[in-house]
């Protein structure tokens, strides 16, 4: 009867570390999924794959409870007019046309109902939806950041109104997806 009950002990051990195994497992994979070169980078920044898949976890619970909208075809109109506006200044004044892109992201973002508080709680909220294009997003403020300082080259500028495009272009033009994603059917 002794041996039947530590038999019994050691596989119902074995079967509990084979399902936190599997539960592991596909949890790490359901992350790099959604996040793509975002998950990536949030295991750099945290230093190990547990205490990143717990913040990408609270990230996505958070931005959950956000009211993510499409845009109004209206808005969706006036924001690419002024996206043509912005880039047609960009020829004659490149440094007020990047204050003016970084500036309608903002509002894009507002009109769909990510919160615009400070640039990382943004790009981290714009990561849940939109992970393909957030590291545009950040390689574009980071060329702003020097841009307030006066270090940036016009062909910098250039570069951040392309990374900038990529993101307004996911924001503005391709609306159902994140409706898609927050659904968790594929898009």
């Amino acid at each position: 009867m002794n041996e039947t009950v530590v038999v019994i002990l050691v596989a119902a051990i074995v079967l509990a570390g084979i399902a936190i195994l599997a539960f592991q497992y596909l949890r790490t994979r359901r992350l790099r999924e959604r996040f793509g070169p975002e998950y990536a980078r949030a295991v750099r920044e945290a230093g190990d794959r547990k205490s990143a898949e717990s913040k990408l976890e609270r990230l996505e619970k958070r931005v959950e409870r956000l009211r993510i909208r499409a845009i109004e075809p209206a808005d969706r109109e006036r924001f690419l007019g002024s996206w043509r506006s912005v880039q047609t200044t960009f020829v004659d004044d490149p440094r007020s046309a990047l204050t003016a892109a970084d500036n309608l992201l903002a509002e894009v973002m507002s009109v769909r109902g990510y919160p615009v508080s400070d640039f990382e709680s943004r790009a981290e909220d714009i990561s849940v939806d939109h992970p393909r294009v957030v590291e545009h997003y950040r390689a574009g403020h980071e060329i702003v950041l020097r841009h307030g300082r006066g270090l940036a080259s016009t062909e910098d500028m250039r570069q951040a109104m392309i990374h900038y495009r990529t993101l307004f272009d996911d924001l503005v033009e391709h609306p159902i997806e994140t409706e898609t994603v927050r659904s968790g059917r594929s898009a």
